[in-house]
């Protein structure tokens, strides 16, 4: 079992969600986050005056797949998130060692 996190543009979360439905991935958790990185902020017009917001507005993503889906699932979100500029995001995998669906305490590949 692997877990992807995969932060994102929030721009690009559309996009991503359905193309992980395209490849059976229909449940993750995300999270609006906020980052900084190479990217500088992102600022914000208002009545003629600009603002400096700071931070960087991004989604995170936490998917758990079997590990034989990994490739695939990686494939998809570096495939529909790229835009080739700075700032398009990162993943990150990390194994699981147990997997448990609360309701009906199956473990492993099938509390997915």
């Amino acid at each position: 079992m692997k877990k992807i996190v995969a932060i994102i543009r929030a721009s690009k979360f559309e996009a991503v969600r359905e193309a992980l439905a395209s490849v059976d991935v229909r449940f993750f958790t995300y999270y609006e986050v906020r980052g900084f990185g190479l990217q500088k902020a992102e600022q914000m017009v208002y009545r003629g005056a600009i603002y400096d917001m700071g931070y960087i507005a991004r989604y995170k993503l936490e998917i758990i797949i079997e590990s034989s889906k990994l490739d695939l699932v990686i494939g998809t979100i570096l495939k529909t998130a790229k835009t080739g500029e700075i700032g398009d995001g990162k993943i990150y995998v990390e194994s699981l060692e147990r997997v448990y669906r609360i309701r009906t305490e199956e473990e492993g590949s099938s509390a997915i």
